[in-house]
Order: C-alpha cells, then sequence, then structure tokens
C-alpha cells in the first residue's frame, strides 16, 4: 500500500495535483512521501504489543489499536482540518480480517461520508500471487467480501506488474476480465480434484453471478498504466467540480481499451 501511495504521490505532483496522505496502519515503520496525519500519533503496535497488561501478539495488537483509534475518531477529524477539493490517500493496514471479518473499517467508511467525503475503495492484489489458478480465486474471494462489507465503490488492482516476466505479463491478462468456468477447465489438477469438484463449481459460479470483481494492472513504472488506475478512481469519486458525469456504457468502454491499450504496449515493447 505504501508503495502505491507513494507512486501516486509522485504522479499527482507530476501533473500539478495536490494530494495528501494520511497513514491509518500503526505498525508502519518508514514513509518516502510525507503524510498529513500519522495514526502512531494516536497509538502504535509496538506500545501495545510491550504493554505488560494486554500482553498481545502483532495481530491482536493489529486490532486492539485499529479498535482504539474507531474510538477516537474525533482524533482524525481534528487532522484532516477543514480541506475542500483535496484528493487525499488513506494508507491502511493490509490484514484482510479488518475488512472481511471486524466492522472497524466499515464504521470508518461510514464516518468518512457522514464528513462528506467521497469515498473509493482500491484493493490491492500483488499480481505474483495471482499468476496461478487456484491463488487467483482466493485473490478475487477476499476482494469481493471487502466490497460487500464495506459497500463502497471499489477499484481492484493488480500491482507490482513491472516485476513480471514477458511470458507471465501475457499469461496474466486472463485474470483481469475472467471467465471463472473456463479457468476451471484450462486449470491445473488442482482445480480438478474430484474430490472438490462441486465446491469448486459453487466457488466459481458464486464468482460468476456477483460479477463484481475486475482487475486493472499497475505498473508504477509506465506513466501510462498508473494514469489509467487514477482516472478509473477519478471516474469512481467523480473528483472535480468540472468533470462530466460518464454513463455506465460509456465507461465500460474507455476500460476495455485503456486496458487492451496498454497490454498492446507490452506486447510492442
Amino acid at each position: 500500500q505504501s508503495t502505491y501511495c507513494s507512486t501516486m504521490v509522485q504522479h499527482c505532483e507530476a501533473l500539478g495535483r495536490a494530494v495528501q496522505v494520511v497513514n491509518l496502519d500503526p505498525a508502519a515503520e518508514l514513509f518516502s512521501y510525507p503524510v498529513m496525519a500519522d495514526i502512531r500519533e494516536l497509538i502504535e503496535v509496538d506500545d501495545v504489543m510491550e504493554d505488560e497488561s494486554l500482553r498481545f501478539g502483532p495481530n491482536g495488537g493489529l486490532v486492539f489499536c485499529m479498535e482504539y483509534f474507531a474510538n477516537n475518531f474525533n482524533w482524525l477529524e481534528e487532522s484532516l482540518g477543514h480541506v475542500e477539493d483535496d484528493y487525499i490517500l488513506f494508507d491502511c493496514p493490509g490484514q484482510i480480517e479488518l475488512y472481511t471479518h471486524l466492522p472497524v473499517m466499515k464504521q470508518l467508511v461510514e464516518q468518512l461520508q457522514q464528513w462528506e467525503f467521497r469515498v473509493c475503495g482500491v484493493f490491492l492484489v500483488d499480481s505474483q500471487f495471482m499468476v496461478e489458478s487456484f491463488k487467483f480465486i482466493s485473490g478475487i474471494l477476499a476482494a469481493l467480501s471487502a466490497m460487500i462489507s464495506l459497500e463502497i465503490p471499489q477499484i481492484n488492482i493488480m500491482t507490482k506488474m513491472d516485476l513480471l516476466s514477458k511470458k507471465a505479463k501475457k499469461e496474466i491478462e486472463k485474470y483481469l476480465d475472467p471467465d471463472m468456468y473456463s479457468m476451471i477447465e484450462d486449470s491445473t489438477n488442482i482445480l480438478k480434484s474430484k474430490r472438490f469438484k462441486k465446491l469448486t463449481k459453487s466457488i466459481c459460479g458464486l464468482i460468476d453471478d456477483y460479477g463484481m470483481v475486475r482487475f486493472l494492472p499497475f505498473d508504477r513504472s509506465d506513466e501510462e498504466s498508473i494514469n489509467i488506475v487514477l482516472q478509473h478512481i477519478d471516474f469512481t469519486i467523480q473528483y472535480g467540480e468540472d468533470l462530466e458525469f460518464k454513463e455506465p456504457k460509456e465507461y465500460e468502454e474507455d476500460k476495455s481499451a485503456l486496458v487492451d491499450e496498454y497490454f498492446q504496449d507490452r506486447v510492442d515493447e
């Protein structure tokens, strides 16, 4: 998440666009960009873990910190001040249970909306993790679970595309807009296990029925790739007072064209 924030900050600065970052990860260490607010000023995981009366491990300490944060949203309100028309990145913890099992992040989203923020979730998945079908299904279920739990528009991104080989980039193209049933047929024996055949088919059917999760490639070394992601987020939150509303059909056509253009550029290279 921090690499994504750093890349977006640099990209927006190059465009002459104002952007702020708020760190909401109480276990964060160093940043390569300035933050306008840092949750570690309120509470820090190391302090919680060192408290002999609590005796939490890393995961328990993180949950404790985030629940403490949820009870002290006034700290965030004071830190944000009176911002107008600013694009703010909230760098959140990466533990998936905060978005699927616990109410903390949902409470944060609701609070931001009460403060009249337009909120868009950006769900990041490592593309190196997603090159195998069974891992992809796990990733897509996590993304879907977060979307349903948070109930906000969500852009799903495959990160670290710049670290993939040309062959892997070509292979991962099918995961951006997946056909789950075709994936079962073309996949390894792991997904074709007779023992779990019905379960696998049901999971793929669930993903297809919802049809909500699609991924965008994110290559931090390619300006056009970064710009594509930023444009999709802008469309989602309708960033800018003079931004005209785009009809859903036009939006999908733009998205398809932009993704096709990205992969065509990679092939040409």
